[in-house]
């Protein structure tokens, strides 16, 4: 099994156990020691791993951190841990701070089993900054996080790589934040800096309110943009993929005919309209499902998207070929509801409604009960 599995192992563990876990040491026990198992370390040898370890705080002594990782006989990180129901506040990482100022030790952890924190000296030495350059939740597994963790690993453990990674994490980290607020609410000083770049004018607070929407607009569509780009040059690569496969079957079948080739006979084109109407249902159905599952199926007078290429689990259609445009959704009877629409973004509008949809078909997985038919059966015969 590898670090990943591994990690992935724990998550579906803790989900399993934390109802049980109400004490510190029964979370110490179930949780963290196998997360430093993971990590490489001998939770047995005390040469690699020693609970209570001392740490002599100013008059007071035989103050002691639950568990410290070693190498060559010095402390390389120190784990601080609570129960697993406890909110890792002020309170828990100030007394990390105590035991990490007083040691050698560059890597503190503050833990509940579920959620990892970690922290360095990187504003001042000896010093434990306030906030972690890294923070791991077992329940909320993003793989970004999971790479940087393999850093940690007692057979890749380097102090100097650890602390230089730490400081751009920090800082990557803090930005990422300021973004995220500034998308969501943009600040005076956010909205004078690019209302400068485009309006020659005198930025009067009036000036200031209108560009505050029209910066908070543009700033979500450039980041929906950017994401439906992404998947657009992954659709492009598995339709290549595709399409190469597709040549190797049509030259062993004699006479047969590609699906392309057959659309194409048809009449059939998959407009630029459609195409981003589909990238932009991917975008925001990947937040709770494969990106790869969500398919494009042109047909006739309208274009499908399909959960799995399977047409009796249709997440939305685009009618797209009139004037006034409309993308129909799908409630759990297979009924089909078409509204209006004026330009592609306000499909975000019902990101709910096509996630809902996705979550009803899931829901037949693996169940053994069969799924409903479309609402019009001859319809779908031609999806």
């Amino acid at each position: 099994m590898d670090f990943i599995d591994q990690i992935k192992a724990l998550s579906d563990q803790i989900s399993k156990e934390l109802e049980h876990l109400e004490t510190e040491e029964a979370t110490k026990h179930a949780l963290v020691l196998p997360f430093i198992n993971a990590l490489g370390y001998n939770v047995f040898n005390p040469w690699e791993v020693v609970p209570e370890f001392t740490c002599d705080v100013g008059k007071k002594k035989g103050e002691k951190v639950d568990y410290a990782l070693m190498k060559a006989g010095k402390p390389i990180m120190l784990f601080k841990c609570k129960s697993a129901n406890a909110d890792l506040g002020k309170e828990h990482a100030d007394q990390l701070y105590r035991y990490f100022s007083v040691t050698e030790v560059k890597v503190g952890v503050l833990t509940n089993g579920v959620v990892y924190k970690f922290y360095s000296d990187l504003e001042e030495t000896n010093k434990m900054d306030a906030k972690p350059f890294l923070e791991l939740d077992l329940l909320d597994l993003k793989e970004v996080v999971v790479e940087e963790l393999k850093r940690f690993r007692k057979e890749s453990f380097d102090l100097g790589a650890v602390v230089s990674a730490a400081s751009e994490l920090k800082y990557s980290k803090e930005i990422k934040r300021i973004l995220g607020e500034e998308l969501n609410s943009p600040s005076d000083e956010f909205v004078k800096f690019f209302t400068k770049q485009v309006y020659s004018g005198r930025v009067t607070k009036t000036a200031l309110e209108k560009f505050r929407e029209i910066i908070h607009q543009a700033f979500k569509q450039f980041v929906n943009e950017k994401i439906s780009d992404r998947l657009k040059s992954a659709l492009e690569k598995e339709q290549e993929q595709e399409g190469a496969a597709g040549v190797a079957e049509e030259r062993g079948a004699e006479g047969g005919r590609s699906e392309e080739k057959k659309e194409k006979e048809e009449g059939l084109v998959t407009t630029e309209e459609e195409v981003e109407g589909f990238f932009i249902v991917r975008a925001i159905l990947r937040e709770t499902t494969e990106p790869e599952r969500v398919i494009l199926k042109d047909r006739k007078n309208y274009c499908n998207v399909l959960l799995d290429n399977n047409i009796r689990r249709p997440i939305c259609r685009f009618y797209f070929n009139t004037r006034q445009k409309y993308v129909s959704f799908f409630d759990a009877e297979k009924k089909e509801e078409k509204v209006a629409v004026e330009n592609l973004s306000e499909i975000y509008n019902y990101a709910e409604r096509l996630k809902a949809t996705v979550d009803y078909y899931k829901g037949y997985e693996g169940s053994g009960v069969p799924e409903a038919s479309p609402e019009s059966e001859k319809e779908n015969k031609n999806i």
